[in-house]
């Protein structure tokens, strides 16, 4: 298996399957974090962001989702340099334990009324730890899987990172749609919301036996974090990735962790239907993008099937929230979102291995980490927030489209102009056997 230290020998199957099991229930279990706070947005706000507005309450909660995403680049930074220092393994370590701690304290906190600002203070605190450790995430995960596959598998290893947060999109959908079922909205104003994050908390020790259990290279020499000759090396790659960030961050967070509430407050669904939206959405993301990136290993360039998706989704946006705010039924608003999804959110595997490719072993992981976070920063974690200030100030409910393909067309521009390195089927007989998984 390469790693930031070198090479050793290829995985057995039994160790590619237990490295793949645990990255993806460690991934997934921060990702599904994430998404249970976007669906309970509505109820921490008033529970920890009292104000006599409900619209405010709800802002300073999406605001406070947002604010997990300013850690994300110290957080790729420290977490990615471990990884690259010290072997894959600890890097997902530590990232997995920060998560968990963090979601348990969102869990058992106790509301303003109990506790006063304190409270607030100690969920902007939560959010952050989280959001450290979900910077640091990206990079390890992604860069354990590529480099447990041959050149011809690469892709379809690494989009089992982003099948993951489609399996934890779903997943935390799920919950939220049978306790939303099973309690009253008193229930779940006043612990009910809870359950989510609890059951979160139970997975995150798992997924840390397993990574503690997984198979590792150790590295032949330390290297030194200096991010300075990181981007002075690769500051194009660096740019150019992070403006790449932009359709895909946008894209899943307005359409899966955002879309529950835009489709009650301003398109006035019911409840039910807009979390199941988010279920299928979840699904769609799980199934679709191994699929597409198994269709994208065949290709000379990376870039050639993400051209084709974000030229689909560009138009699609527009199609799909136009059919959307005028008039469409639910059960065609189920299939609407969840089609816009397979389009525009499926690209986790070609994207990554090709931004991976630009930084020799011993920065990949604090490369991705940085690209990955700072773009989601930029473009995804807060687009929620600014989605809904838009949408309060202009009363325009086609806001959401216009903010998809604006970030369509800059990910197009800056794919265009990222460097890619030679074409995987080019290279010098790279066929060597991998086992299969």
């Amino acid at each position: 298996m390469h790693t930031a230290a070198g090479t050793q020998a290829p995985p057995s199957r039994a160790e590619l399957r237990r490295i793949i099991i645990a990255i993806v229930i460690g991934n997934g279990f921060v990702a599904y974090d994430f998404t249970v706070y976007s669906f309970s947005a509505v109820m921490i706000g008033k529970l920890f962001f009292p104000s006599s507005s409900p619209a405010a309450s709800l802002l300073l909660s999406l605001a406070t989702f947002g604010a997990g995403f300013v850690m994300r680049p110290l957080g790729a930074l420290m977490i990615g340099h471990i990884a690259d220092s010290r072997g894959r393994k600890a890097g997902l370590t530590v990232s997995l334990a920060l998560m968990t701690f963090g979601t348990w304290l969102t869990a058992c906190l106790p509301g303003y009324a109990s506790i006063g600002p304190a409270a607030t203070a100690l969920m902007v605190l939560a959010r952050l730890m989280q959001g450290l450790a979900a910077g640091g995430e990206i990079g390890p995960a992604s860069a354990s899987l590529m480099e447990s596959a041959g050149d011809r598998q690469r892709c379809f290893m690494v989009s089992w990172r982003g099948a993951s947060q489609g399996a934890a999109a779903f997943a935390a959908a799920l919950v939220g749609a049978s306790t939303t079922a099973l309690l009253s909205p008193a229930a779940m104003l006043d612990w009910g919301w809870r359950v989510p994050f609890a059951l979160g908390g139970l997975i995150g020790p798992v997924g840390w036996y397993l990574r503690r259990r997984m198979p590792a290279a150790v590295p032949r020499q330390r290297v030194r974090l200096d991010p300075r000759r990181l981007f002075a090396e690769h500051r194009r790659a660096l740019v150019c990735g992070m403006l790449m960030m932009a359709a895909p961050s946008v894209g899943i967070y307005i359409t899966v962790f955002y879309m529950p509430a835009y489709l009650v407050r301003t398109l006035h669904r019911p409840p039910a239907i807009s979390l199941l939206t988010a279920c299928l959405s979840g699904l769609v993301i799980l199934v679709v993008t191994p699929l597409v990136a198994r269709a994208a290993d065949r290709f000379a360039s990376r870039k050639t099937l993400q051209y084709a998706s974000l030229w689909a989704s560009l138009l699609a946006a527009w199609l799909a929230f136009r059919a959307l705010t005028h008039g469409a039924g639910d059960l065609a608003a189920l299939v609407i979102i969840t089609a816009y999804v397979a389009l525009a959110v499926n690209n986790a595997g070609a994207g990554s291995v090709l931004m991976m490719e630009a930084f020799p072993a011993q920065r990949r992981a604090a490369g991705l980490s940085l690209i990955y976070s700072s773009g989601v920063v930029l473009f995804g974690g807060f687009s929620p927030f600014l989605v809904t200030w838009l949408i309060e100030r202009t009363g325009d409910p086609m806001i959401p489209a216009w903010y998809l393909m604006g970030a369509t067309v800059l990910t197009l521009i800056a794919l265009k102009s990222f460097p890619e390195q030679a074409a995987p089927l080019a290279r010098a007989d790279s066929r060597a056997a991998r086992p299969s998984v």
